[in-house]
């Protein structure tokens, strides 16, 4: 080889190094899912762990991390694990839902492949399949700020995850066989935090977490439950409110804050009263059985237990709505402050963007074939044997599923038709989602793929005239929103992520009876730029398991 080939070649091979080592990092992750004897509310039962632990693994990861993640499913069914608020970008194939990839079969193994792409924030991961979060698979998933993006706050001392939720004593396999009978899975049995429960003047519960006196510190809360909203405080704390979704928020304090099911945020606690224990409380609301639990926050090197007088809860019934409203409200986007990418997150003026296209829809209960279901716009959608994007990919969509079924307005009536529920998104189209609830308890839902902008939640019904109410200013982007009793809520996005992406009720046993749909959003282009290619790796199943895979994007 000549002198200069040599040094072509030396060059190329500094180039490719100086790449490969600027590419974002890689974090790897082996877990293996089994059954193992669990005791949330102190009744032994079956649950469901990762790496023999309940909650499962934290994965602790910094914004533009590519996660891997190699699932091993030791149970005795089909399992699929979705990683609710993260948003795949250009990347459905990993979303973990039903409608967008095959499960893993029992004895089997995939590997999660995905980047969190420009986000920062606190989200959780879940099983989507049959009902087997009620039973666990559930850990947080955290995503930092790269360290050359300041955050709006000084560093805490140490930041603490809190998963805590509504909590059923029965198994997850019996749980779904109820709801297979056509019935409701009632009421839960308690709530639990971080997979323990405990009572006020309980002297041997382990303490939640350890202050030191005069530091500040971050806990990362999300509602993991299936069903009820829930209402926590730290007893003597105020609590700072600063991300909520993968939004910094202006930094608001509370003495307690109301989360609904499948929501997340970050709030700061500065240890500043007197060194002993404290109560962290959680308890139910606007259910009309309430539950409560606590745990012990206690103060390195402190003397004296907790005080029985606990935190008062806030008002429950008409009241209670009003408080919590005000309170949604008052989360407001910090516009100076930046997120994941070093521009101040008030540089996206959503607020001036014309809305393409208006999607009202209203979640019902009804029956159908005498069995309970539930229902959006008149659709109750089921899962297909074919998961919906790969029918669509391999060009057999209507072999699987029809599109538009659901219409973007709710129809009169309560009966509604048992398909899989489909609706067309125009792609980079910018889109105003309406929800109506006609029901008298209140509602959770989840967009995957998105954020979106919660402008506005209000009592009674939506007309075009309440557009006038909006917050297009400092809404928050966040990826779920409450909807009170007899109230609706408004959410505004861009449909600029292509794939099938999953909205749905957060409320487990309405999701699994149908109260949610898919979004198809389509690139026309077929283009790397907009969506990745069917990976190889991928699980194939249902009608296109025999067929010849199409050709890749260009």
């Amino acid at each position: 080889m000549g002198s200069n080939s040599q040094i072509i070649f030396v060059a190329l091979f500094l180039y490719l190094s100086t790449f490969a080592i600027a590419g974002d990092p890689t974090l790897e992750h082996e877990w293996k899912v089994t059954y193992g004897t669990i005791a949330p509310l102190g009744v032994p039962q079956q649950g469901i762990l990762i790496n023999g632990q309940f909650p499962g693994p934290a994965i602790n990861c910094t914004s533009n991390n590519n996660i891997v993640v190699n699932v091993f499913n030791q149970l005795d069914e089909p399992f699929l694990l979705t990683w609710a608020g993260i948003q795949q970008r250009k990347n459905s194939w990993q979303d973990g839902t039903p409608g967008a990839m095959c499960p893993i079969l029992p004895g089997k193994n995939y590997t999660y492949r995905f980047q969190v792409k420009d986000q920062i924030g606190t989200y959780f991961y879940f099983p989507t399949t049959a009902l087997h979060r009620a039973s666990g698979g559930i850990g947080m998933l955290k995503v930092h700020s790269r360290p050359l993006i300041p955050i709006p706050y000084d560093n805490p001392a140490e930041e603490y995850p809190v998963l805590l939720g509504d909590w059923y004593n029965k198994g997850h396999k019996t749980l779904k066989s109820i709801l297979d009978s056509g019935r409701s899975i009632g009421r839960p049995d308690g709530i639990q935090i971080n997979g323990q429960s405990s009572k006020v003047g309980d002297a041997n519960a382990k303490p939640l977490f350890t202050f030191e006196a005069g530091k500040t510190y971050k806990l990362r809360v999300c509602n993991v439950g299936l069903r009820l909203s829930v209402n926590f405080r730290v007893q003597g704390h105020t609590m700072k409110v600063v991300e909520v979704e993968g939004s910094h928020t202006v930094q608001n304090l509370y003495d307690s804050l109301d989360l609904h099911v499948g929501q997340c945020m970050s709030v700061l606690v500065t240890a500043d009263q007197t060194p002993k224990d404290y109560y962290f409380v959680a308890s139910s609301r606007f259910a009309q059985h309430p539950l409560s639990t606590v745990a012990v926050i206690r103060y390195a090197n402190g003397n004296g237990a907790a005080s029985p007088e606990l935190p008062p809860p806030p008002p429950e019934n008409t009241k209670g709505i009003a408080w919590s409203i005000s309170q949604f409200r008052s989360f407001r986007w910090n516009l100076t402050s930046n997120a994941a990418r070093p521009n101040p997150q008030g540089s996206y003026k959503y607020g001036k963007i014309n809305i393409t296209r208006t999607i009202k829809i209203a979640n019902s209960r009804s029956s159908s074939n005498g069995k309970l279901r539930f229902g959006i716009n008149g659709v109750s959608h089921v899962d297909a044997e074919t998961p919906l994007k790969l029918a669509e990919y391999y060009g057999v969509a209507d072999k699987v599923f029809t599109y538009n079924l659901m219409k973007d307005e709710p129809q009169e009536g309560n009966k509604v038709e048992v398909a899989p529920n489909v609706v067309n998104g125009t792609y980079r189209n910018f889109v105003e989602i309406i929800f109506e609830n006609h029901e008298k308890t209140i509602q959770t839902w989840h967009l995957d793929g998105f954020s979106f902008f919660a402008v506005a939640i209000e009592p009674g019904r939506w007309s075009a005239e309440k557009r006038k109410n909006y917050n297009l200013l400092d809404a928050v982007s966040r990826n779920t929103i409450q909807v009170y009793p007899n109230s609706w809520a408004a959410v505004m996005t861009t449909l600029d992520n292509a794939g099938m992406w999953n909205l749905r009720s957060e409320m487990r046993e309405r999701a699994y009876l149908g109260q949610q749909l898919y979004l198809s959003v389509v690139s026309e282009a077929r283009s790397l730029r907009d969506e990745y290619s069917l990976p190889e790796t991928q699980e194939l199943c249902g009608i296109v398991k025999s067929l010849p895979k199409p050709a890749p994007y260009t």
